[in-house]
């Protein structure tokens, strides 16, 4: 605890705070969807980049986001483990600001990549003939610089404004990690200002991310419509299912924690939904796109094959 007036040198993360069979539980749920995380993305990386199939630009999105996945993910979830070890973590003011600017980072930039993603289905179905000259590889290199550019702006404003506050309440963080809704009720000076900028950073980030790919999947959506052929709208369509899924998830759970406000929300339900987005998500995200995606798929498959016939061959 600091006095009014005092800086605050460290914060107590105070985590879940259940039964210790509770959190050992958790502890190895935990353990194991971050494990699967870490194999599944970096699986996803290096099929892309092994595969020739895979060489396309939206495989090439697709392995900035498995890349991202980890890191936002490898943010937060090994120091979840040390508190559901402990019970609870002290973790020091640097440390804490330090985490809270690479998760705004990863989690901004996914943002923008999604939209980057989606507009690439755009061009890909809207003007299929066009596509390769549209989607050049200095096309995606820009693209994606941008989507870190935009994300690195937000993630400076919004840390900067949050760490310009003075916390003094208290130094015991009732949450998982660093996150700003339960570093604000431990400020002890106006914060009205700083929370203006910062939300209004985030609903750009949201709104510009938002509004590029409903725009893109209305035009998707109406040129699958002109399509005669029952099975080229399904074939079609699916080669987007996989994407329109991760953004329902990914967008459901950011706007739920940060633009909807505290009305009706419990800490409780704060913490289930940062759970789910900074384990469960980047858990899922390679399951959607190679259970759902046939050139992923056949790509598992032969690269299945070659480890078997290897293996035979040293036999």
């Amino acid at each position: 605890m600091a006095d009014n007036g005092t800086r605050l040198t460290e914060f107590i993360l105070m985590g879940f705070q259940l039964q210790a069979e509770l959190q050992l539980g958790l502890f190895f749920t935990f353990l194991t969807f971050y494990l699967i995380t870490i194999a599944g993305n970096l699986g996803m990386i290096m099929l892309i980049q092994s595969d020739p199939r895979l060489q396309t630009p939206m495989y090439f999105f697709l392995s900035h986001l498995s890349f991202l996945d980890i890191c936002y993910s490898s943010v937060i979830v090994p120091q979840l483990l040390e508190i559901l070890g402990n019970n609870k973590m002290v973790i020091t003011y640097e440390h804490c600001a330090t985490q809270f600017f690479f998760f705004t980072f990863y989690a901004s930039t996914e943002c923008f990549l999604l939209a980057v993603m989606a507009y690439d289905r755009y061009v890909a179905v809207c003007n299929p003939l066009l596509y390769a000259m549209a989607m050049t590889p200095q096309t995606r290199l820009g693209l994606v610089a941008a989507a870190y550019s935009g994300a690195m702006v937000n993630t400076v404003v919004r840390t900067g404004c949050t760490f310009s506050i003075s916390f003094c309440k208290s130094n015991q963080v009732d949450f998982l990690f660093c996150d700003l809704p339960p570093l604000m009720k431990l400020a002890c000076s106006e914060t009205k200002l700083q929370e203006q900028v910062i939300f209004l950073f985030a609903f750009l980030v949201i709104i510009t991310s938002v509004s590029v790919i409903l725009v893109s999947y209305l035009f998707i959506i109406w040129a699958i419509l002109k399509i005669r052929t029952a099975g080229a709208k399904a074939k079609t369509f699916s080669t987007c299912a996989s994407h329109m899924i991760a953004v329902a998830l990914f967008f459901g759970t950011i706007i739920f924690m940060y633009l909807k406000g505290n009305m009706g929300k419990s800490l409780w339900e704060d913490k289930i939904v940062s759970v789910f987005y900074t384990v469960v998500i980047p858990m899922l995200n390679p399951m959607i796109y190679s259970l759902r995606n046939k050139e992923v798929k056949e790509a598992l498959k032969k690269a299945f094959k070659r480890i078997k016939s290897s293996q035979e061959s040293k036999t």
